[in-house]
């Protein structure tokens, strides 16, 4: 049918109403809607939010398909409630030419469980040398606007300056995976008490933020974006707060795993807790969540990262670094953020859809629950208790760290411009 009435769902959590889907538009919105030629959803006071956007996803199509394809990892986004995700660049080929990331892109749109807007590396090879094609990829069919060697860092202030130069003259950013290199060599975990008792090598905090303090620097002087990723140290919070505070635009995410794992978690020697930028202190994890919910961190990004199980089913040295998070992100945001007081579902409609799409310019997605809007939507069971069994993931990949562990909310209906793409918690 063309005309689906989503009947008493709580939009961004007020009170219900019914919102009215016709073709790929959102029709109307009130109270006592007719349901005259249209299928019928009841959403019996579940919570309706805009369709959750991810500015950080390891889609791993071309080269890994092993642990990931563009259709696995958009049908577990579907699963996840998003509409739209950003494929980050280190994939085999490289993401570094318009034709890579035209061919990410169309798969995607052959694919039709959300929209895929590629990522563009910002050097040949992620090698952090030479500029890659930047302009080229933003003329391309893929229409790049965001950059990012993310998995490693642009280390070197005159490359990283050329880049901002560059995205400045058609609005685009770089996505900064903020690690110095010679400082965290050897890294396995968090640098801390915790690694100092297991002798694993550490991961310090300043690693990170002594790249987030030039690149802000560095972001004033050219005038241009610049965007952090997977911000983890509560004194990263402190230079991006003073950062905002100086009129810089900079723009920074948190993981849903920085907002609720800590290092402690560690001494089980699980690989599956072995992640970049490491699991930190829950001093972190307090400063992280006070920062989401003041507005200095704007988004919350899941840097689903799979793993084929080899890869993860090893000693801890040997084992590759990620989580995937599509599927629980929006658990973990209410957990931490919602039943802890420090957003309601109208910041976290902000933090999970509306300001990613803005900072990725992702067009009609991250709009108001409102007549005349694109139909990207959300309906989330947040009454839901359960246990994680990754068993029953749409993604490739289980490398999970919530396996057994009970998070709230369930994802039940998703739809992109009208169409289902999850219906009653199964893909459609």
């Amino acid at each position: 049918m063309s005309k689906i009435l989503i009947r008493g769902a709580k939009v961004l959590g007020g009170e219900p109403q019914d919102v009215l889907i016709d073709g790929d538009t959102i029709a109307a919105v009130g109270t006592g809607l007719p349901a005259e030629g249209a299928e019928i959803v009841e959403a019996d006071g579940k919570v309706l939010l805009p369709g959750l956007v991810d500015l950080h996803t390891h889609l791993r199509e071309p080269g890994r398909e092993d642990s990931e394809t563009v259709l696995t990892g958009t049908r577990a986004a579907a699963s996840g409630g998003y509409t739209a995700v950003f494929a980050m660049a280190n994939t085999f080929p490289v993401a570094d030419t318009a034709g890579v990331v035209e061919q990410v892109y169309r798969l995607g749109q052959e694919h039709g469980y959300c929209d895929v807007q590629p990522i563009g590396a910002v050097t040949v090879g992620l090698e952090g040398r030479k500029l890659a094609e930047l302009g080229a990829m933003h003329e391309s069919a893929a229409g790049v606007t965001v950059f990012s060697d993310d998995g490693k860092c642009v280390d070197d202030a005159v490359i990283m300056r050329r880049a901002l130069e560059y995205v400045k003259a058609f609005g685009g950013v770089v996505a900064q995976h903020a690690q110095e290199p010679r400082l965290t060599e050897g890294a396995q975990m968090n640098e801390g008490v915790v690694s100092a008792e297991l002798g694993l090598g550490g991961w310090p905090a300043v690693a990170e933020e002594s790249i987030i303090a030039r690149d802000v620097l560095l972001a004033e002087h050219v005038g241009s974006r610049v965007h952090i990723c997977h911000l983890s140290t509560a004194g990263s919070v402190e230079i991006v707060r003073w950062a905002k505070s100086r009129g810089i635009d900079v723009t920074a995410e948190v993981t849903p795993h920085h907002l609720l794992l800590t290092d402690e978690l560690v001494r089980t020697y699980d690989p599956v807790y072995k992640v970049n930028p490491p699991l930190r202190t829950e001093r972190d994890v307090m400063a992280l969540r006070e920062a989401l919910a003041d507005g200095t961190i704007d988004i919350v990004a899941t840097d689903h990262a799979p793993h084929p199980h080899e890869d993860k089913d090893c000693e801890w040295a040997a084992a590759a670094m990620g989580m995937v998070g599509l599927e629980t992100a929006l658990s973990v945001v209410q957990q931490t953020m919602v039943e802890t007081g420090l957003l309601d579902w109208t910041g976290v409609a902000d933090r999970m859809s509306s300001a990613p799409a803005r900072i990725g310019r992702a067009d009609g997605h991250g709009r108001p629950v409102s007549a005349g809007e694109p139909a990207n939507l959300t309906l989330v069971d947040t009454a839901y208790r359960g246990s994680v069994d990754p068993a029953g993931f749409a993604s490739r990949s289980r490398n999970t760290p919530y396996e057994g562990r009970e998070l709230p909310g369930r994802v039940t209906h998703t739809w992109l411009r009208g169409k289902a793409t999850l219906v009653d918690g199964k893909l459609a």
